[in-house]
């Protein structure tokens, strides 16, 4: 007999729609529940034609064909954690080579085998790098590191000078044991490029030698690759053309702060490629990326109508969110499909942590706008001692995240559960290697290219050119002294811009008047004194 279509329907049909769609995986200790969103098995039947053509190019994808035609790069995310897949042999030689050499200079480094030029052990790490070069790592080492196994982390992941100040003043007097570690696959990067350059100054003011310090992770023959090589840093990591910033956390960029934090990394990546080899399942029902995929199609009607809530019940895990907001977002939100159509397709994910959320958000879950979906993310090993006299708090998580997601049910919202038996390297590569395969399926059935970011370049070419409205602005004011923003050429650069360019240079630097009002920027005359 069929389950119900309506999740909210008697409690003897939702439970016999929970058994109908629960998904469990005993090689990952991982479930998944469905259940609670709307559709029905009829619906989900339907679809496994489309589903299979997915699969399909999923397949594609993994045997090395051109999946980013725009920059004709194959995306091989999937290569790193099972080598032996790759399309030839000199990828899988290059990967199996560069995990030793990141595993065995990880383990040198937390030995001491590997010092400084005071021959000192490392203490900290300086982890340079934006997007997933730097979300990814946050995510590693707050899930991940015990608190006194491997080196401490910071993170640049911004161009914020008092951000930047804030970091360094937090390393003090162990910059001298610091281990500076930039990311960046062009190397031209402006935001990594740029903190480099304010850490290295400050490093260097403070007489460190910086290449005998240093670690880049990028492509071969870039701008950091040759600047690395030349200066002999301690360590180059690849960073292949083929491996996204989205999806790098089983390269060099996840592996390295494995190392670092004393993370078993072939582990990590035992997790991933055991939900890889489940997620290939040409079986709707027994694919937890397809199930997972499908849940988000029928709730937006395959259009992105609802929003993405992520709920992690562990505290370890409230970076999740943020990690997903760029692998979900940049990978879906696209203006056009593959056939050139207008589409505007995307997600939009946020999220924190439960139970905090009982005392945020939750309250407009429950009885606001039914714009949503909620993910649970449930840990079941507490990792409480057993010879504590009180109760485990646990106790009182679960019950809070069964409570939530009780009244969001009863209010008619819709949600998912993940439950994981508990959170380890292995568990986490599985989680995101569950949540890789589940883009690219829904990217498929939308039909959109996952593995560009034409939006990402514009803005990136937006503000390139207010980089050079600043120069122009400087100059201008050093040739003539003065600019009138009543009387500005708007044939090259916007008059808003020439007044956001100007107000920054004023509030920050010395040796400018300005003479107007404000309140009326058309008045406004910036002079240099």
């Amino acid at each position: 007999m069929e389950s119900s279509t309506n999740f909210t329907d008697s409690q003897e049909a939702s439970w016999e729609r929970f058994c109908d769609l629960l998904w469990y995986g005993e090689e990952v200790g991982c479930w998944l529940d469905i259940s609670r969103m709307n559709f029905s098995l009829k619906q989900l039947s339907d679809l496994q034609p489309k589903i299979q053509l997915a699969l399909e190019a999923m397949d594609s994808l993994e045997a090395g064909g051109v999946a980013n035609p725009d920059e004709r790069r194959q995306v091989g995310h999937y290569w790193l954690r099972n080598p032996e897949i790759a399309p030839n042999q000199n990828i899988t030689d290059s990967i199996q080579e560069e995990i030793k050499l990141i595993d065995d200079f990880g383990k040198k480094i937390i030995k001491g085998e590997i010092k400084n030029n005071e021959k000192k052990s490392f203490t900290d790490v300086l982890w340079i790098g934006i997007g997933g070069s730097g979300l990814g790592p946050l995510l590693l080492v707050k899930a991940l590191k015990e608190v006194n196994n491997g080196l401490k982390f910071h993170f640049i992941d911004n161009c914020d000078p008092e951000g930047i100040n804030c970091v360094l003043d937090g390393i003090g007097d162990k910059l001298n044991t610091t281990l500076f570690v930039t990311v960046s696959k062009s190397g031209g990067t402006p935001e990594p490029k740029i903190g480099m350059e304010q850490v290295r100054f400050h490093a260097e003011y403070s007489s460190i030698n910086w290449p005998s310090q240093s670690v880049a992770i990028t492509m071969s023959g870039s701008k950091l690759y040759n600047q690395a090589k030349e200066e002999a840093w301690l360590r180059i990591f690849d960073l292949p053309d083929w491996v996204g910033g989205r999806t790098s956390i089983t390269g060099a960029v996840g592996l390295l702060t494995c190392s670092l934090i004393d993370v078993d990394i072939k582990s990590f990546l035992n997790g991933a490629k055991s939900m890889d080899i489940l997620t290939r399942n040409k079986e709707c029902k027994n694919n937890p990326a397809a199930l997972l995929s499908l849940a988000w199609w029928f709730s937006g009607d395959g259009k992105g109508k609802r929003d993405m809530v992520l709920l992690p019940y562990k505290d370890k895990l409230e970076v999740f969110s943020r990690y997903l907001q760029q692998l979900v977002m940049e990978s879906l939100g696209k203006k056009r499909d593959r056939k050139g159509d207008i589409v505007n397709q995307g997600i939009s994910v946020y999220g924190n942590k439960g139970s905090t959320d009982q005392h945020a958000y939750v309250q407009q879950l429950r009885d606001g706008l039914d714009n949503f979906f909620v993910t649970f993310i449930e840990v079941l090993d507490d990792n409480y001692p057993s010879n504590q006299k009180l109760p485990s708090p646990g106790n009182h998580l679960s019950g809070f995240l069964q409570g939530t997601r009780s009244a969001l049910t009863e209010a008619g919202k819709q949600s998912i559960t993940i439950t994981i038996k508990s959170l380890n390297e292995f568990s986490l590569g599985a989680l995101i290697a569950l949540y890789e395969r589940s883009v690219g399926i829904y990217a498929e059935l939308v039909n959109v290219n996952a593995y560009h970011q034409p939006g990402v370049e514009a803005g990136k070419k937006a503000a390139q050119e207010i980089l050079e409205l600043q120069i122009y602005v400087k100059e201008h004011l050093e040739k003539f002294g003065q600019i009138d923003l009543s009387n500005i050429d708007s044939n090259k650069f916007q008059k808003e811009s020439f007044f956001f360019v100007i107000r920054h240079l004023v509030m920050n630097f010395k040796g400018y008047t300005v003479q107007g009002n404000w309140n009326n920027p058309s008045t406004l005359i910036i002079k240099k004194t």
